[in-house]
This record gives structure tokens, sequence and C-alpha cells, in this order.
């Protein structure tokens, strides 16, 4: 698939927030920097009632909301927001593919895009198995000579727990062929985490010192100072161990961890990423208390606004024991890093918002400078910052 290939994007779950808030006003982005193909289209899929003028006219508002951009060309914004679509069907019911199907043969009749589909799952991850099922059903997985191209898009989580991933995995496998399956984690469209491999491995300063024999201890940190918001009924079903760290940040890990790839290709990085989640430590039922801390915010006052707690945020039972922060002392068994520990946090309600990572180094084997020196010697410090402000910093223990 080249960058000029025509294509429909279909979202499904369009009206939701992630579409308003994210992926509208991205693709914004990349149609303003000429990313996009002349010939394309978005369309728009979920139960909610839109006409294709109500969904432009709701999106429009929304890009201009959530651009991150320094000023809008309303002119351009508007010939972006004509390549949007909508149909309204129920996503749980496999007869309305048919419609769609029927949608989607006029909409690559009228836009010339060559039967190519991506369809981006927006939606709540119990979806995930039905909606490429009933795909299939309809054969809108099919490609090949003069039907175009099809891919699947799927963001996390991908699964509850194992067994359930990898009975997700069987049942797409069985309608789209693995080339056509994205499992996707956004962290890793975040610049700073993408410029990490180009950092260690075009770097001679610090890939040399990037091991357990120069290196102390290792800090992973989603901070976010938020709390659960309008996300209630999906959080307290997932918690922060499943909703940042099996993902996100175990994502950052294999970057930060991972030894340098064959090749810059995605199974180059795959392949490493996965030898360092192997060498993952494991521990005992009896350790998990001495290496993880779980936690609840609880209701107080911050910068002069009383916040509730957890149990008192809408959709949350008041019993619940869900985790709103985790911090996991983590060790990876191999050459490079074994007895180096990795310290990954992440929670809502905290200080400040905050995701970067913290290379600690270890300090001189001999300190010839005392307290009495008036020299407060500490390790030096190599920051990642993912976001806010990302950036590479260094902090110099002097």
């Amino acid at each position: 698939m080249s960058q000029s290939s025509p294509c429909i994007l279909v979202i499904f779950g369009a009206s939701g927030d992630l579409t308003k808030r994210k992926l509208v006003p991205a693709l914004f982005d990349l149609y303003r920097q000429k990313l996009l193909p002349e010939r394309f289209a978005v369309l728009g899929v979920s139960r909610s009632e839109y006409s294709d003028d109500a969904f432009r006219t709701y999106m429009l508002e929304n890009v201009r909301k959530y651009h991150n951009g320094d000023g809008l060309d309303e002119a351009l914004l508007k010939r972006f927001i004509a390549h949007l679509y909508y149909q309204a069907i129920d996503t749980n019911d496999a007869a309305a593919y048919a419609t769609l199907k029927t949608r989607l043969d006029d909409l690559n009749d009228e836009r010339q895009t060559g039967g190519n589909y991506i369809y981006y799952l927006s939606t709540p991850p119990s979806l995930y198995d039905k909606i490429p099922r009933y795909l299939g059903a309809h054969d809108l997985q099919v490609q090949g000579e003069g039907q175009g191209w099809k891919r699947l898009i799927i963001e996390k989580p991908f699964g509850y727990d194992l067994a359930s991933a990898g009975a997700l995995n069987r049942t797409i496998q069985q309608i789209f062929g693995e080339e056509q399956i994205y499992r996707i984690d956004h962290y890793l469209g975040k610049e700073t985490v993408q410029n990490m491999l180009v950092f260690r491995f075009s770097n001679g300063i610090f890939e040399p010192l990037w091991n357990r024999n120069y290196i102390h201890h290792v800090e992973i940190t989603a901070a976010e100072f938020i709390g659960v918001e309008n996300r209630g009924r999906y959080y307290d079903h997932s918690g922060a161990l499943r909703d940042m760290v099996q993902n996100h940040l175990m994502q950052v890990l294999g970057m930060v961890a991972m030894e340098p790839p064959s090749r810059i290709s995605a199974t180059g990085v795959r392949n490493e990423t996965v030898k360092v989640f192997d060498a993952l430590r494991v521990y005992r039922p009896e350790e998990v208390s001495r290496y993880v801390v779980r936690g609840q915010y609880t209701a107080s006052t911050v910068r002069g606004e009383a916040i509730p707690g957890y149990r008192e945020e809408a959709d949350i039972p008041a019993d619940s024991r869900t985790e709103t922060f985790v911090a996991v002392k983590a060790f990876i068994d191999n050459w490079r890093w074994g007895g180096v520990p990795f310290f990954i946090r992440t929670g809502k309600r905290l200080p400040t918002r905050v995701t970067e990572v913290v290379i600690h180094f270890k300090k001189t084997p001999h300190h010839l400078f005392t307290e009495n020196d008036q020299c407060d010697v500490s390790c030096n410090q190599l920051i990642l910052r993912i976001q806010p402000d990302e950036g590479i910093l260094v902090k110099f223990g002097m």
C-alpha cells in the first residue's frame, strides 16, 4: 500500500470520543500536510443517527476544538470535511452489514477508491470479535485482483487476559490474513518513542553505556492528573494495570531494553522486543506483594476544587477494588540488564501529568567529594519525555 493509494477509511464507533478528539483531527493534519491520497473518503459507522451533513458539522466543530496546530485554514478544513460520510448501523447485527456493503460500493464508485478499505475499530472491546466476523460474512475482507486491498486496525485492549487475547487472535485470523491485520498501540506513534531507537542505536555516547555496568535503575512513569472522568464503566472492568501497563508501558519498556535489531523493520523490532518480554522475571504468588503496589485515589481538595474519590465516580461500584494506581519493580534477566530494576508506575489523580523514561546512571566507584566539600553529588540522569513537552534531557549529578 503506497502513500498515494486511494482508499476509504471506515471508522467503527465514529460517534465516540476517540474519533472526535483524536482520529479526525489527526486525519485533518495529514490532509493539511498533503499526506493523504487525492481520492479518499472517511465513512463513520455507529448506532447514532446522523446524516452525512450532520456528521460533517459535528466533526467540523470538534476539529476546531481539538486540533493542536497553530491556527486553522477554514477553507482547507471545509474541503477536508467534504470527504467525511456517515452510515448508521447496529454493529451487533450481522444482517446490518449488508447495508454497510451497499454504502461502501456506492462510495467506492463515487470516490474511485479502487476497493481499498481500512476498517478501524474505535469500539468497545466486546465488539472486536463480532465486527471482523460480520465483515467476513459479507465478503468485505476479500482482496485481490480487481477487489483492492483490505486492512483491519485494532486498538488496545486486545483481549482481557492471555486466554481471551489468544481466542480473539484465532477468530480474526480465520477471516483476515495476517498481513491485513494491524494490532496497534498508539504510544508507539509518539515522537519521543519513535526517536528512542534512533537515539539508542545511532548514538556513540549513550549506547556503550546502555547496560547493567553503567545504569543503576530505570523509571518508566505515566502519571495523569485527571480521574476516570466518563470512562467509569470501562475503567472499573480494566484498572490501571490492564489499561496502561500491559500495553503502553510494556511497549516502552521493550524499546528501552531491546537489543539492536538486525534491521529497522516491523519484524526486526518485534522480534527483539519479544526477547525482552521473554526475559522478564516471573514472580511467584508469594512474591507479588514485595514487587507490586496497587491503590485507589480518594476524595480530596485539589487546587481549591473538591475532587470525588474513585468509588464516588459515576458508574463505579461503592465496594470497587479496581486499582487506579499501580507500581511494579521489574527485572529483565539477561546479560545486558541482569540486576537492574525497572520501576514501572502509572496512576490517576497524581500531582502532575507526565509520561517519561528516566535512566539513572551509577555513581562513580570512589567519591572524592563529600558533604564537607559543599558538593552534593548525585547520579546522572537521562530523561526521555514522552508527554507533554516531548524531548530528551540530560541532568548531571553535580
